[in-house]
């Protein structure tokens, strides 16, 4: 279930957000917006940026319960990165927001490249977005936390996009493997595999100071992941293709971490 945080103090962060979303899509690039349709059936409007120079790609929208979302997708160091700003409960003594981040490696062919995405435009920007294809939720067990003040060596988004979620920065085990094969200091990775293993998860627990595993789900509604490649033919019938169109995509992804206590987990008793 996605987290559910409402605030009486919606409006005081406004301006947070719009600086923070601005931080990450600021520069010399194209950008998309389009009105998308969430799995909760209200309508978003999601920006879509692409930059040719430093060859990635943002996604953002912000959720029907004011959570915003950023997803940049680093094609140069092949690393995606996912950012979460969640409303915070005054009530319940939290902070006006609360920040996550997430880092992983970025596979091939996951989402257009960089200068296919500079190109798009669109017809009716009236128009609600569908994705055509609905693809399964990753889950993905982040086991490792990341010390920002290296960040710089994995991709240079690290810092600016997560520098707001201070300790709450987390990726895996199997692709820290993969970035100390490249040469990348392993000083910046601090492993929580003996804190999370055996702890309970943090929607059976009642103490709100208890260490438990906690979840956080996100799904990009849509995104062009595929490039669609239709076949020209000349006089003597020979076929040359060429790129047509894209394909959209909708995935979700299943992000499960270590908590020093349930207070920073308050979503799981939602679900």
């Amino acid at each position: 279930m996605f987290a559910r945080r409402i605030s009486p103090g919606l409006v005081r962060l406004t301006v947070l957000l719009g600086l923070l979303a601005a931080s990450v899509t600021l520069g010399s690039a194209s950008e998309l917006k389009v009105r998308v349709r969430l799995a909760d059936g209200q309508i978003a409007d999601e920006l879509l940026e692409a930059d040719s120079e430093k060859d990635s790609i943002t996604v953002e929208f912000k959720q029907g319960d004011g959570t915003l979302i950023t997803f940049v997708a680093d094609f140069k160091q092949d690393v995606k990165i996912f950012r979460a700003l969640i409303l915070g409960e005054l009530e319940r003594g939290q902070s006006q927001y609360q920040a996550l981040c997430f880092i992983t490696r970025l596979s091939h062919n996951e989402i257009i490249p960089s200068e296919s995405m500079a190109r798009l435009r669109q017809k009716n920007p009236q128009a609600i977005r569908t994705a055509e294809e609905k693809r399964s939720t990753e889950v993905l067990g982040m086991n490792v936390a990341v010390n920002l003040t290296r960040t710089w060596q994995l991709s240079a988004h690290i810092h600016n996009m997560c520098s707001v979620a201070r300790e709450a920065v987390y990726t895996r085990e199997a692709d820290v493997r993969h970035w100390l094969d490249r040469g990348v200091e392993g000083s910046m990775f601090e492993p929580q595999a003996a804190e999370v293993a055996g702890l309970q998860r943090c929607g059976t627990v009642k103490d709100l100071w208890q260490p438990c595993s906690c979840s956080y789900n996100l799904r990009l509604e849509w995104y062009p992941c595929l490039l669609k490649y239709c076949r020209n033919r000349d006089v003597s019938g020979k076929g040359s293709p060429y790129k047509c169109g894209i394909k959209s995509c909708s995935k979700g992804y299943q992000f499960t971490y270590y908590v020093p206590h349930k207070q920073l987990c308050l979503w799981e008793e939602e679900t």
